[in-house]
């Protein structure tokens, strides 16, 4: 056992707190920035806000996919920790940094080159795609930067870092906070880019946050430094990466493509119910932010012991993972039902928009209980490289109960069936992600170990 792997010692319950607390503060400060886009893009008009709605999903799958070569690389490195071989931990860093920034640069020209034929897909009338345009064409470019920041992340997550990953976040966020009002709307005699300057003050932040994470992985156990690649089996650590990776990345990037298709469904409701479902999945995306640092946090605690071969302390991390799911779910559930038509007036002035926000609040948040167990348990997955379980049941919530859901009762409920659709999803999802981590925690790491 590494003397590196500091998660496989001491209270879980305590590595899940410390762990989940610094990320809790980092994935509330990422998920920030789109509240502060949304209300910023609000002040626009209705119109720039429905062109973001459409915007949202696509940004959020490829982040996704961003957050699934993080999850790659922080696999590899906690196992490799866990197995007490550092060295092997700090050549992978290396070379995943330098496979995240590849990935981006080949997303990014992909998504520059399709970018009117994906949003005729999806339904966006004509007079959006100018302003769907203005912000992703810089958004494309920019993605090189987004997906090597998430690779430095994946080498700080790896060595349980959390504390020092939630810097890098809270730095980014803040670079948008300032930026936003500026290069949006304009302020101090400059007029602003409208649409665009979003994606420009995100570009921004993500490059910012690129120089903060180099400082600190400066003080970290694992360093990069372009040599360790010369000595770095390229083959094998493509494979060890991708093989996380591209079931993890798909898996995150499922929901918002299924998020994709039903704003493409409702769509057909009106712009209204588009803008209110696209800003209150913004704030939807806030609300279920602990959920989201948890199965972040996940990864090292059960990544590290999975490799040192104590997977009764990966079983105990999940047991109190799930126990805080529902338990949250439930609270900021009834939060959010209670006061759905206020946050909503911080969006929008407009009543059309308001009650479909509303609407859509009082029917999904009964399903964040299900959401998390989903997500946590993907996370515990992805750590003990069973990255393909956590795929193939993120499919199978989207696209064979979601997706199907939406578009048979969507005729007779109308914008109704999209909220109920996503809820039943959540819900089914949970319990299976709940059964599948469970037994596969049970089997042991011995057992089909690669």
């Amino acid at each position: 056992m590494s003397e590196m792997a500091k998660l496989t010692r001491g209270s879980i319950r305590g590595h899940l707190v410390n762990q989940t607390m610094p990320m809790i503060f980092g994935v509330a400060a990422i998920m920030s920035v789109g509240l502060i886009d949304a209300y910023f893009i609000g002040q626009l008009g209705a119109k720039e806000l429905a062109a973001v709605s459409f915007i949202f999903p696509i940004t959020i799958a490829l982040s996704s996919l961003g957050v699934g070569v993080m999850v790659g690389i922080n696999s590899v490195i906690a196992r490799a920790l866990g197995e007490g071989d550092p060295a092997r931990a700090e050549r992978r860093a290396n070379f995943g940094a330098v496979f995240a920034l590849a990935t981006g640069v080949v997303l990014g020209l992909l998504l520059y080159g399709l970018l009117d034929p994906l949003f005729r897909l999806m339904q966006a009338s004509e007079d959006l795609l100018p302003l769907i345009g203005q912000y992703m064409r810089p958004y494309a470019l920019g993605l090189p930067v987004m997906l090597l920041q998430m690779g430095l992340n994946g080498v700080l997550r790896g060595q349980g870092e959390a504390r020092k990953t939630s810097y890098v976040s809270i730095t980014y966020s803040l670079a948008n906070w300032v930026l936003d009002p500026i290069l949006i709307t304009g302020a101090f005699g400059f007029a602003g880019f409208g649409v665009a300057g979003a994606a420009y003050a995100t570009i921004a932040g993500f490059f910012i946050a690129i120089l903060v994470a180099l400082w600190l992985i400066k003080g970290a156990q694992l360093q990069i430094h372009p040599a360790a690649i010369r000595d770095c089996d390229v083959g094998a650590s493509s494979k060890a990466i991708l093989s996380v990776a591209g079931p993890a990345a798909f898996s995150n990037a499922i929901n918002p493509i299924g998020l994709s298709v039903l704003t493409a469904l409702l769509a057909s409701q009106g712009e209204s119910a588009v803008a209110g479902f696209g800003a209150a999945g913004r704030l939807q995306s806030f609300a279920v932010v602990p959920l989201l640092a948890l199965s972040g946090s996940i990864g090292a605690i059960v990544g590290q012991n999975w490799g040192a071969r104590r997977a009764d302390r990966s079983r105990r991390a999940m047991w109190w993972s799930g126990l805080f799911c529902i338990a949250y779910g439930l609270g900021i559930a009834v939060l959010l039902y209670a006061t759905g038509g206020w946050f909503a007036r911080f969006f929008t002035e407009d009543p059309a928009v308001i009650e479909q926000f509303t609407r859509y609040l009082e029917i999904s948040v009964w399903g964040y209980v299900g959401f998390g167990l989903l997500i946590v348990a993907n996370g515990a997955l992805n750590a003990v490289d069973r990255a393909g379980f956590a795929l193939a049941q993120s499919a199978a919530r989207v696209f064979l109960v979601m997706l199907p859901l939406g578009w048979v009762l969507r005729a007779e409920w109308g914008s109704d069936a999209i909220y109920a659709a996503e809820l039943v999803a959540n819900l089914a999802g949970g319990i299976l992600a709940a059964f599948v981590v469970w037994r596969v925690l049970r089997s042991g790491p011995d057992d089909g170990r690669r």
